[in-house]
């Protein structure tokens, strides 16, 4: 994954014409973080588990990014996700920089207590390269309000009340009203402006969505509420489909009560991942990344893709779809508005003032829209797809930034003088 960051970030690199030295301080990360986990099961077991926090640029900003939980994290993952919160903040011009991080753990064979356990001692490892400050996780794959809630404790165990050194906490423990939905939200306002360069609302497109957990099921109820028809969706548990459109409130009272898509009377089983090729205008990856590769890119029927996950597309797939015409609206923009409103939460905490929901709405809405528009103006006027030019216009922001504080604008290319 982490090799697919580094093609799309040379592309931009190129358009901007930046020297080898400046592409090796960008992409190299400030600080990367390893350590062993060592906890107990429930039966007196000992259980081992590696934790990881690459922390990959502080220019803007404190540092921003999620915990996974997950059988396959590890470094390369940590960097590669990192990277792209740098530019995906960068983007939406929130004062952040990027940091990601996890344990290579598989939250479905651990107890709660078990859980907690891993977590509260991974905060004691990593506690002095964490804080409000400094670096601010958030949750990702397999991570909840829960764990954010166990890692505030345990921190300001050490360091005193500290309800910023996290976000994505439950709203009765200083998290943010509208927190849930936001990526969700966030997919569905991009899509929209997306539709409307086009002349076309969201009444008039099918979608199909693959993954339909928290990012996955809000966009779909945000979307339908719009008038969208969701035609197929797919989680863990396989696919399903309806050409005429599910019903969503059902759809998702089946899912909130079984846990699973499949099953669903108001639907069609169908394979998981053929929700990604099925007949609809849009599809939205929301689920794990590497999920569109040259093996399937081909088969892609939608026009427009929205990357809900990240890094939900291969180099090779991205460059054979952009090559057919199809809009790919990239994670760094698409996926932003979860960080979006991370900072909406972090900006409470530190004031100790909450906001209503409709605020959280309306700023997320207003910083969605500007963003997708600064991004698709920049991709008309360079001639640029419109990841390129997400990836052109976070690079600008990081540098520009980095000139203004350090002595290196004489190092910057011509046209970012």
């Amino acid at each position: 994954m982490l090799e697919t960051t580094n093609k799309f970030f040379d592309r931009a690199a190129d358009h901007l014409e930046l020297n080898d030295r400046l592409r090796t301080i960008l992409t190299t990360p400030r600080r990367v973080v390893r350590v062993e986990i060592v906890t107990e099961s429930d039966d007196g077991e000992l259980l081992h588990h590696l934790g990881y926090r690459v922390q990959h640029n502080s220019t803007r900003g404190p540092m921003k990014g999620g915990l996974r939980f997950h059988p396959d994290m590890d470094e390369d993952h940590a960097a590669s996700l990192a990277s792209l919160m740098t530019w995906k903040t960068a983007v939406v011009d929130i004062p952040y920089g990027g940091a990601k991080g996890g344990i290579n753990c598989d939250p479905s064979k651990l107890s709660e207590s078990e859980l907690n356990r891993i977590t509260v001692r991974f905060v004691e490892l990593i506690k002095e390269v964490i804080g409000p400050t400094i670096d601010i996780p958030a949750p990702d794959v397999n991570t909840n309000s829960q764990i954010m809630a166990w890692i505030m404790d345990e921190y300001s165990k050490y360091y005193g009340f500290s309800p910023a050194v996290v976000t994505g906490k439950p709203v009765d423990l200083f998290g943010s009203l509208g927190r849930d939905e936001a990526t969700g939200r966030g997919v569905m306002f991009v899509l929209e402006e997306c539709l409307a360069g086009e002349g076309r609302k969201i009444s008039d497109v099918r979608v199909a969505i693959q993954g339909f957990g928290n990012v996955g099921s809000h966009a779909a109820r945000l979307i339908a509420e719009q008038g969208g028809k969701i035609v197929a969706v797919s989680d863990i548990s396989g696919g399903i489909a309806n050409d005429q459109g599910f019903d969503l409130p059902a759809l998702l009272a089946y899912v909130a009560d079984n846990k699973v898509v499949e099953g669903f009377p108001g639907g069609e089983s169908i394979a998981g991942d053929a929700v990604l090729t099925y007949d609809a205008d849009v599809v939205i990856p929301a689920a794990l990344e590497e999920a569109i590769t040259v093996d399937n890119a081909d088969q892609i029927k939608a026009k427009i893709i929205i990357e809900a996950a990240n890094g939900p597309l291969t180099a090779q797939a991205h460059e054979m779809l952009v090559a057919r015409g199809v809009t790919v609206v990239p994670d760094i923009l698409a996926n932003a508005g979860g960080v979006t409103v991370s900072y909406f939460e972090w900006t409470q905490n530190i004031q100790q003032f909450r906001w209503e929901e409709s605020r959280v709405v309306t700023e997320l809405e207003r910083i969605m829209r500007r963003s997708y528009q600064d991004v698709a103006k920049l991709a008309v006027d360079d001639g640029l797809d419109l990841r390129t030019a997400a990836f052109v216009l976070a690079i600008s922001r990081v540098l520009k930034a980095a000139a203004s504080r350090q002595s290196v604008g004489k190092h910057l290319p011509a046209k970012l003088r």
